[in-house]
């Protein structure tokens, strides 16, 4: 060991003894693995893998593997062949991020990028590849590394896990990561709402290995698709592809999006082990072979939080914790069969920090949120069986979502319940598709059949109203697609058309399927090996929230049953790509959304589609879907995966979104902030330094003010203390615009048995003033008591406040693995 090493060691290791006498053990466990680091020496890595064809599983043989170094400069590639098996392994590696190309006479080249090598375990690479048409043509290493699917050549990315896991400001969290795409709208504040091309949070799904999931984040609002912590282990995740449109037709019931989350397999070679630690959460993840033949392997993960020492520090009114556990079994049962066994649960307490009372702002949160707690869990099982030139693929999966609300007066258990509400969603999915390649032509068809029930009991008791009913609701979803793709002239043209049949049976009009017909066309044409035109339309629908179809009115009926139907939209999108050699790519794509048939909630008189971006529940009232909408506008990206050691992604979008208003004329929507920028750029250095800054700018947010005269009312107060909203202004305010500096420093060392990475995360580095609308609060006295309007007895008195925040999150964590 150097002497500079040791004396610096001994200073950190004596900060950090300090730190833990002040702050905690965590901060002594940091400077343990900082001394092992240096300590021990790194070694090299090895990359293995196997090579498929895409739809029957059988090796390829002779398949080209090149591993090319991508975190610096110079080094030569260095690459071997797959055997008969189709299996390859490239050993003595220096450890780094590599890009893996994989080639064949006759298939498309497959890139990987930015494959992490370590000598504390290696690095598994399985391929499966695509038939080409140029099946006498050599292979060519330079050709498209970003490929398409036919299906869907427009509005999809794909994203590795080393750029989700090393985003700026993104808390190793998914759907931060892909707020940096184009086209990506984001709720202000600690919230994950993803606002796709300006539709609401409810329009996007969720896939994990070809298994739904109703949500990918902790707190979700019911009703919506959005919360304030990503609840999927990222550590677990190979790819994501995000369709901000052309859905393959096998992805139904979504008008904005689908995320399909690709996880990989648990290690074949030994158990080991991922342990991170964070200021304000934990996780521990363990994998492994199962059997003795290696054919079955495990990976599984615990994560818990510990918010309420920093929420208390920096005196905010509330406690959220929440614990979450995920696993993934893949069993190859033969070469022919495989079978997956998935399991994600979460566990979300909401508790009030009713100590956190010294400012009007806080007093005001804790008089109208309520305590919010939330259960969820998904658990799949999908077979996959491969015949000579096809493939079957059976999916079975249960999700559940268990919602519950109280909140007493005053806040004490001692008074009177206001607000008791719980909810359960549970949905049990069959989904059988067949999907095969004869001569160029692939095929997909499948069905689908849910069994979903929906549980409400609904008691709001005040002291001048009063709602309560009970909903026990089952709803039987059925749906039949297919898709057909087909390239031509050397594969520089190819041509996907899809067509979706769904219905359920809440009412009459939804239950025949003649009343939801999806199709879909894409196109897409290779001017050059680098120049790309695409296009796609499509119809897509999508079922109304359980909240409206389980509402019931004070006679105890169902009265959104006759009133309701599929929400649907047409797309149309085209734009041009290109491609360089430095694995970059420009894009520009413009699109239009027009929406039919979406939720007109009644009482408020305003699309549901405007709602979603808060905790909660989305619903829950009278609607009727007669109600439109439309979005549109154009989108700019610039895509530099890791070269040389750099990577970046820069990307803008300008756009329009309108919904009808209670008149039926077209108002700016909730999400219709115009503009989005975002620049996230950094470098690789060597010795395992990495430092990435990420910079978003967002247009302001349209906004609907109080109606002040109304919600002063005595009545009205205790129906809603945090006020009643004017929806005859809907939107018609606009907050000011956002912007943001996050930056996170890496280092990792590579050592002999396990890695070790420490990272600093820092969001909001200049700490920006977020605004927010107003707050309407009441005017209390010393016993926080409302003040009655002297100049009008029936009416409270009432101000307003400036709802804006500056908050510096620092966040430090490390990530061990063995």
């Amino acid at each position: 060991m150097e002497t500079t090493n040791l004396s610096f060691l001994k200073y950190i290791f004596s900060i950090l003894q300090s730190m833990n006498r002040r702050f905690g053990f965590r901060y002594f466990l940091i400077a343990c693995f900082l001394l092992i680091s240096f300590i021990s020496t790194a070694q090299t890595g090895r990359i293995k893998g196997k090579v498929v064809v895409a739809g029957n599983n059988d090796p390829v043989e002779f398949a080209v593997v090149r591993a090319e170094v991508s975190n610096q400069k110079g080094g030569e590639p260095v690459g071997t062949q797959t055997n008969e098996k189709g299996e390859y392994e490239i050993e003595n590696l220096k450890p780094g991020f590599y890009n893996i190309k994989i080639t064949s006479v006759g298939y498309r080249m497959k890139t990987f990028f930015e494959v992490e090598v370590s000598n504390s375990k290696p690095a598994f690479v399985n391929a499966d590849l695509e038939s080409s048409q140029d099946t006498l043509q050599a292979v060519v290493v330079t050709a498209n590394a970003f490929q398409k699917k036919d299906e869907s050549p427009v509005s999809v990315r794909s994203i590795g896990v080393n750029e989700i896991q090393r985003y700026p400001g993104g808390n190793r969290d998914i759907s931060r990561v892909i707020q940096s795409l184009p086209g990506v709208g984001f709720s202000t504040g600690f919230r994950n709402d993803l606002i796709i091309r300006g539709g609401s949070t409810a329009e996007n799904r969720f896939y994990l290995d070809d298994i739904e999931i109703p949500n990918i984040n902790h707190y979700s609002t019911q009703g919506g698709t959005g919360g304030p912590v990503g609840l999927i282990n990222v550590d677990f995740i190979r790819d994501v592809n995000f369709y901000s449109s052309a859905f393959p037709a096998n992805r139904g019931n979504t008008l904005s999006s689908a995320l399909d989350i690709r996880l990989r397999d648990g290690r074949e070679d030994r158990w080991g082990t991922t342990l991170t630690l964070g200021i304000t959460e934990s996780a521990a993840s363990v994998e492994g072979p199962l059997n003795k033949k290696k054919t079955a392997t495990f990976l599984g993960s615990l994560r818990g939080s510990y918010y309420n020492w920093f929420f208390k520090l920096i005196q905010l009114p509330i406690f959220p914790n929440y614990n979450d556990t995920q696993f993934k079994i893949k069993w190859k049962i033969t070469p022919k069969d495989q079978l997956t066994v998935l399991g994600l649960v979460a566990c979300d307490i909401f508790k009030l920090n009713l100590a956190a009372n010294k400012t009007e702002e806080n007093r005001f949160i804790l008089r109208s949120i309520p305590v919010n707690n939330q259960w969820s869990y998904t658990t799949g099982i999908k077979y996959t069986h491969f015949f000579k030139e096809s493939y079957l693929q059976v999916v079975l999966s249960r999700n559940e979502l268990i919602n519950k609300v109280q909140k007493y007066k005053d806040n004490s258990r001692d008074s009177i319940l206001l607000q008791d509400y719980k909810s359960t969603e549970a949905e049990n999915k069959l989904r059988v598709e067949y999907t095969g390649n004869k001569k160029g032509w692939k095929y997909n068809v499948g069905i689908n059949y849910e069994l979903a029930r929906y549980y409400n009991y609904s008691n709001f008791t005040g002291e001048f109203y009063k709602v309560n009913y009970l909903t026990k609701l089952y709803v039987q979803k059925y749906g039949v697609f297919t898709q057909v793709s087909k390239s031509f002239f050397k594969d520089r043209l190819s041509l996907s058309a899809g067509l979706r049949f769904d219905g359920n049976s809440y009412n009459k009009s939804m239950a025949n399927l003649l009343n939801q017909v999806s199709p879909r066309l894409a196109i897409s044409y290779a001017f050059t090996e680098n120049i790309r035109w695409n296009f796609n339309t499509g119809y897509y629908h999508q079922t109304p929230q359980y909240t409206l179809m389980g509402f019931r009115d004070s006679s105890n009926v169902l009265v959104n049953q006759s009133r309701l139907s599929y929400s649907r939209n047409v797309h149309v999108v085209t734009g041009f790509e290109y491609s360089t050699k430095i694995n970059s790519r420009i894009s520009i794509e413009g699109f239009y959304k027009q929406y039919y048939n979406l939720p007109f909630l009644l009482n408020e008189q305003i699309s549901i589609s405007n709602q979603g971006s808060d905790f909660g529940v989305v619903g829950n009232t009278p609607a009727v879907s007669n109600s439109k909408g439309k979005s549109y506008g154009m989108e700019l990206l610039y895509e530099q995966k890791l070269y040389k050691g750099w990577f970046g992604i820069v990307s803008y979008t300008l756009f329009w979104s309108e919904f009808q208003d209670r008149n039926g004329k077209y108002a700016p929507s909730s999400w219709d902030t115009r503009h989005i920028f975002s620049l996230t750029t950094g470098k690789k250095f060597k010795r395992g330094w990495e430092i990435g800054a990420r910079f978003r700018l967002q247009g302001g947010r349209p906004y609907t003010p109080y109606d002040t005269l109304k919600s002063q009312l005595i009545p009205n107060y205790y129906l809603n203390p945090s006020g009643i909203l004017d929806y005859s202004q809907l939107n018609s305010g606009r907050l000011r615009v956002f912007h943001q500096l996050d930056i996170r420093v890496t280092k990792k060392w590579y050592l002999k048995k396990f890695s070790v990475e420490l990272y600093l995360d820092i969001q909001n580095v200049y700490n920006n003033k977020v605004q927010q609308p107003d707050n309407l609060l009441f005017v209390t006295d010393n016993q926080n008591l409302p003040l009655v309007n002297p100049n009008d007895p029936s009416r409270y008195q009432t101000k307003l406040q400036k709802n804006e925040s500056a908050l510096i999150l620092p966040g430090i964590g490390l990530i061990f693995t063995y």
